[in-house]
């Protein structure tokens, strides 16, 4: 199962994040099948490849808490209900 976390870079205290699709039984710093953002704490800064979120999400990728929190502000979300209705 593919789950959408956040993968940790950057360094000490300066804690940095990637957003990726990867393998649940990676570890948190294993290897990514797809990076599709990022998200800067400390700055409060997000950058989201909304289509390639969109993409994992139809296939059955799941999000962790915080992705869920980052996307659903992002309005990945809505979206996803509208691609939803268009091929209905």
């Amino acid at each position: 199962m593919v789950k959408l976390r956040l993968k940790r870079c950057g360094r000490k205290q300066r804690a940095v994040y990637r957003i990726v699709a990867i393998d649940v039984r990676s570890r948190r710093e294993g290897r990514d099948i797809c990076k599709v953002g990022f998200y800067d704490p400390i700055k409060n800064q997000t950058y989201l490849n909304v289509p390639a979120v969109l993409y994992f999400l139809e296939r059955g990728a799941q999000p962790t808490g915080t992705v869920y929190d980052i996307s659903d502000r992002a309005g990945v979300f809505t979206e996803l209900c509208f691609n939803a209705r268009k091929f209905n």
